[in-house]
């Protein structure tokens, strides 16, 4: 287990396909209880392929915010991991403990990448999160000018 999140983590493509072939528990947890999903390098999308293939849940949640790894990738706009993710059919409607969706994460922090897959994914992308907002209305607080628009224009109105 141990080791196969550290491959992952450190992004070691070779060390995860070799653990996965030698029996290595793809959804295993480390002593943190997450997988080796949960801390692969998100900008690394042989290592999230590899992982999913193998049969890695995107699903699962995170122990202390209740993150899937969608979550984090949208957040920290690796769009090439999102449309991975999507295409192992991880689920873009599932919302965190505060109620935001994976679109919501991409959209207050501007990845407008991300945003463009995954408001084509997220079935209700006008649903408020936990304090009511939308993603459209978070990219507009925090002044992600061009996400905010690209929304605008998918949605009509936000």
């Amino acid at each position: 287990m141990a080791d196969l999140c550290k491959a992952s983590a450190s992004g070691n493509l070779s060390r995860v396909l070799f653990l996965l072939k030698n029996g290595g528990s793809v959804n295993g947890l480390n002593k943190y209880k997450r997988t080796a999903l949960q801390v692969a390098q998100l900008g690394n999308t042989a290592v999230i392929e590899a992982l999913l293939r193998a049969g890695a849940d995107p699903n699962l949640r995170d122990p202390v915010l209740a993150l899937t790894v969608m979550h984090d990738a949208a957040r920290e706009g690796f769009a090439d991991s999102v449309r991975v993710l999507l295409a192992y059919r991880a689920d873009p409607n599932l919302v965190d403990e505060k109620g935001n969706l994976p679109l919501h994460h991409a959209a207050s922090e501007g990845h407008l990448e991300a945003t463009r897959l995954l408001i084509a994914a997220t079935a209700d992308p006008r649903a408020p999160n936990g304090l009511g907002l939308s993603a459209g209305q978070l990219a507009r607080i925090y002044g992600r000018v061009e996400t905010g628009q690209h929304i605008e224009d998918y949605l009509g109105t936000d």
